[in-house]
């Protein structure tokens, strides 16, 4: 029982320390506050009763709450808004990728590319499935992987920012 009300006593004071050090309220605060709680629960065996509670609550707490920006900024740099989209009209002219070049291309991939290409994409395997079944090393099977990508670009004279 006493652990509950630590718990709830615990949510307020995580959501306003998450705030004042984001500096306002964010959308992702709530999810700070849950990480912690999560991780609290998890790391209560590591408490000592014999030192302050609130400097292992509140390295917990911070440490979530960088976890979160660090995650937050991840997706914002890979991510694009709906307000960052182009408009389309409904009637788009954009065609449709062309199936037979793709399968053309990972036809003309050297056998190990077209290997792996085919496992990662068509067969949607994990690099570990792949690297179990060929006896190549998962960083192998990484690299394999992004040389047949760079060279189905060439192919499909895809062009990328480099260039």
């Amino acid at each position: 029982m006493a652990y509950a009300s630590l718990l709830v006593l615990l949510v307020p004071i995580t959501r306003q320390f998450a705030r004042t050090r984001l500096g306002g309220s964010v959308p992702w605060v709530e999810d700070v506050v849950q990480e912690t709680l999560l991780a609290i629960h998890r790391a209560r065996h590591t408490y000592d009763a014999r030192r302050p509670f609130a400097p292992w609550f509140y390295a917990i707490a911070s440490n979530k709450m960088i976890d979160s920006v660090r995650r937050e900024r991840r997706l914002r740099s890979r991510e694009v808004t709906d307000a960052e989209l182009p408009d389309v009209p409904d009637g788009s002219t954009e065609s449709p990728p062309d199936v037979d070049a793709i399968r053309a291309a990972v036809a003309a991939l050297p056998a190990r590319q077209r290997e792996v290409v085919e496992a990662l994409k068509f067969q949607e395997l994990s690099v570990r499935e792949i690297a179990a079944r060929s006896g190549m090393s998962e960083s192998a099977v990484k690299v394999t992987a992004h040389r047949a990508y760079g060279a189905l670009k060439k192919m499909l004279g895809v062009r990328t920012r480099d260039h």
